[in-house]
């Protein structure tokens, strides 16, 4: 599994340890991931996601998975987000078409 976040993609960095005689050693800065679960309504599922805490906060800010997902371009959007946004488009196609 990843170190990275299922919307905004954010990940591991890098970086120095500086101590106090200024000696550098390496060391890697992980990003807040926290299993986060959604209810979409479109879909009328819960979908389970692997998100930062700024990602859940952005979801939610946004008015829930659907129309985060429906409202974001695809260029800012990560392989897994993609994936998941192409289901529920096509969830609500079929179900305007109905």
């Amino acid at each position: 599994m990843s170190r990275r976040c299922g919307i905004t993609g954010k990940g591991v960095q890098a970086g120095n340890n500086v101590s106090h005689a200024n000696n550098k050693t390496r060391r890697r800065f992980l990003p807040n991931l926290q299993e986060a679960s959604f209810f979409s309504d479109v879909l009328g599922t819960s979908i389970q996601m692997r998100l930062s805490t700024r990602g859940i906060r952005t979801v939610e800010h946004n008015g829930g998975l659907d129309a985060f997902l429906l409202g974001t371009p695809d260029r800012s959007l990560p392989a897994e987000a993609m994936v998941l946004k192409r289901r529920i488009a096509r969830a609500q196609a079929k179900k305007t078409a109905a």
